[in-house]
């Protein structure tokens, strides 16, 4: 919780203090993305790797026989119903790996379309398992979208993965850091090529902001971490009371007119002539009464801040 600004001391105002520190102190100028691999909604699979979604095989089967006789949307949205687990357990598979920006919810969204065209694609008489096809097209669907959203050339995504290749291969066979020449030779490029590449790589190497703030914490957001410029510094003000009641004590301590002086002059706003009509002094006296205070709070201060 951020600790509220203290009361004002009535022996120091903000703005005063502020000039008389000034003064006195500077003589010269005042997850790794979670993806399950299990099968949607805890379905289990049976023994030839499918989905198990819980509708008797006789009442998949006759529905398919209506649906391929007499088509329609009402039937096609049973069998929608009826094999969305697979949707959402090939989303969570293409999800691996994928940065954590990118939502499975929208993965799933790709998906239900890709369920959908296979659905009125499939002819049950080929002898195919439904499933099986189903489970490519959802796939397809979803990489479709993916490399639709993407602004890089899919050639440009090609030419960095054969490029990381490479990196690794010579990594491993000279077990440190291969040069530009020896990656050039290895790609079969010229250095000059290869520098080109890596201009066209630049737009590979995009990082979601929210992938850096959140490295290493176990919760939160960019949000959470963007600065609040109205919100109080509750440092700079423990700072500030600390300022403020250590430069009260020297000004305690100081003699009863270099006291007047310095409180007429930086909380009163009085200049040296009119102190010196109300001390009854010239105003040069009044400059050499507040010149001995500034001196004497000075060595105060300093005096405090280095015990």
């Amino acid at each position: 919780m951020t600790e509220p600004i203290p009361e004002r001391d009535d022996r120091i105002g903000d703005k005063a203090a502020s000039r008389v520190v000034e003064t006195a102190m500077n003589p010269a100028t005042t997850t790794e993305r979670e993806h399950a691999e299990v099968p949607p909604d805890e379905h289990a699979t049976d023994r030839n790797g499918h989905i198990d979604t819980g509708t008797p095989t006789a009442d998949i089967d006759e529905l398919w026989r209506d649906y391929v006789c007499s088509p329609s949307r009402a039937l096609r949205d049973r069998l929608v119903l009826h094999y969305a687990p697979l949707v959402k357990y090939v989303a969570g598979r293409v999800g691996t790996g994928l940065p954590t920006h990118i939502d499975t919810g929208d993965l799933i969204g790709s998906g239900v379309f890709g369920l959908v065209d296979a659905i009125e694609k499939f002819d049950p008489d080929r002898g195919w398992k439904f499933e099986t096809y189903a489970m490519q097209r959802i796939r397809g669907a979803i990489l479709d979208d993916l490399r639709s959203q993407d602004w890089v050339p899919r050639v440009v995504r090609s030419r960095a993965r054969e490029v990381e290749r490479a990196l690794e291969r010579l990594g491993g066979r000279l077990h440190r850091t291969p040069t530009d020449v020896e990656l050039a030779d290895e790609l079969g490029y010229t250095v000059s090529e290869l520098r080109d590449l890596y201009g066209q790589l630049r737009l590979t190497s995009v990082v979601a902001l929210e992938e850096l703030i959140g490295a290493g914490r176990d919760s939160g957001s960019l949000v959470d971490a963007l600065p609040d410029d109205d919100a109080i510094d509750p440092v700079s003000v423990l700072v500030d009371r600390d300022n403020r009641r250590q430069l009260a004590d020297a000004i305690a301590q100081l003699a009863e007119r270099d006291r007047i002086v310095v409180s007429l002059y930086y909380f009163e706003s009085l200049t040296l002539a009119e102190i010196g009509k109300v001390l009854g002094v010239t105003e040069s006296r009044v400059s050499q009464l507040h010149t001995r205070a500034v001196l004497r709070l000075r060595a105060k201060l300093t005096e405090q801040a280095g015990v």
